[in-house]
């Protein structure tokens, strides 16, 4: 038993499938989804979307300096991925998808009222890459759906959600919790 070498690609997986939302206005109201995405930095919270600049959203993210990204669900797969494969410039995926656009708190764009977790980001750099370019941002609001709220600890339910992830071409469910961050090295009681 050995290892296979295989050149080299994008294989960090899971990742998470999210709908960015984005447009300053209803008329350019757009949906992109993308699963390169991640944690920059946690004081002060930022997060970074790396888009291909032939998409319809890349201009309108690069002009407004916002965007949020709201996390997906196994219900929203259908949509999450739909919004994926085809283009603003063709459709309103809100109206194709039945999505509810709601104006953000913070940001001038969109929120996805179906989301049950709404990141409001406020984009401070975007670094050309290679196939895409990464849009830097710092995370100015969150909006969590209350029926997700886990009224005992007031910390986001995430197996409640059901929330949806992206392995190399694949949608998945999350799957059970089997433990905490430090839960390895805490004191038995």
């Amino acid at each position: 038993m050995g290892k296979v070498q295989w050149k080299p690609g994008t294989l960090i997986y899971p990742l998470p499938a999210l709908m960015v939302s984005c447009g300053e206005n209803e008329a350019e109201y757009n949906v992109l989804t993308v699963s390169w995405t991640g944690t920059i930095c946690s004081d002060p919270a930022m997060c970074y979307i790396s888009v291909r600049k032939s998409r319809h959203s890349y201009d309108i993210i690069k002009r407004s300096g916002c965007f949020v990204l709201n996390l997906t669900t196994e219900d929203m797969a259908f949509a999450t991925d739909w919004c994926g494969v085809r283009s603003g410039k063709d459709y309103n995926k809100f109206s194709e998808m039945k999505l509810t656009p709601k104006k953000a708190q913070c940001v001038n764009a969109p929120i996805i009222e179906e989301s049950p977790l709404n990141i409001e980001c406020e984009v401070v750099e975007i670094k050309e890459l290679g196939t895409h370019d990464m849009f830097i941002a710092k995370v100015v609001n969150i909006q969590a759906d209350d029926k997700y709220i886990n009224p005992e600890t007031d910390a986001f339910d995430l197996e409640a959600a059901k929330l949806l992830a992206y392995s190399h071409g694949q949608y998945y469910g999350l799957g059970r919790k089997i433990g905490k961050f430090g839960w390895s090295v805490q004191k038995k009681k």
